[in-house]
């Protein structure tokens, strides 16, 4: 089963609005006419997963295209292979609930995994992440497949990071003058509450966005 957007939501261009998964490691190496596919077109799980902190954890994306949509779902399944794994009776297991944006650019987001309320999110798990993307020419899609852990921080080296740029249907980006100082990843509780409300007060909430 493949996931649709709500017409209401639907924006009608003939650009690729691409993205990518930044953090945490995408499956495989970015293809973009891949992108519309399963986990952009990787139907395998990957034998290296990613040790990911079971809360307080963050992901990070690129948007090529302004008036973008983005959520996060999940799967608990050790070798996902299709849509339907990331439901339970026919809904969506969501991880992140989905958020639009208006600015095209890189944007780190909070993921607390544990506080998802998913049966089989917990310590030591092994699960993949599904980011559902949706910039005006459909839904678009990477996965990361991860190990969580209750006492894993995100390490200094891995920055979250969050600009604003000027997208243009070719493609091309150019940054603009109002973007936030990236900060590093390892944030304590203060400033990821303060680095996260910054880039949330840019997204506007949207329920049950997909079907």
């Amino acid at each position: 089963m493949k996931f649709s957007l709500f017409t209401a939501l639907a924006l009608v261009g003939s650009a690729n609005a691409h993205f990518r998964l930044l953090f945490p490691e995408p499956r495989g190496q970015f293809v973009a006419d891949n992108e519309p596919q399963y986990c952009g077109g990787y139907t395998q799980v990957t034998q290296n997963r990613t040790t990911f902190p079971l809360s307080g954890g963050f992901f990070t994306i690129k948007s090529g295209h302004p008036d973008f949509t983005a959520g996060v779902i999940i799967s608990t399944l050790q070798n996902p292979i299709s849509f339907d794994n990331f439901t339970v009776n026919g809904k969506q297991q969501i991880a992140s609930a989905y958020a639009k944006n208006a600015n095209a650019g890189t944007f780190c987001l909070p993921l607390d995994l544990a506080a998802s309320g998913v049966a089989g999110v917990k310590d030591g798990a092994n699960v993949t992440i599904q980011i559902v993307y949706a910039g005006g020419d459909g839904n678009l899609y990477q996965c990361a497949d991860l190990t969580l852990s209750s006492n894993f921080t995100i390490p200094n080296n891995v920055t979250c990071h969050n600009e604003t740029a000027e997208a243009h249907h070719g493609g091309s980006e150019t940054s603009s003058g109002a973007s936030p100082s990236p900060t590093n990843g390892a944030l304590s509780p203060a400033h990821a509450i303060a680095g996260y409300s910054a880039v949330l007060l840019g997204f506007v909430g949207v329920a049950a966005l997909l079907v």
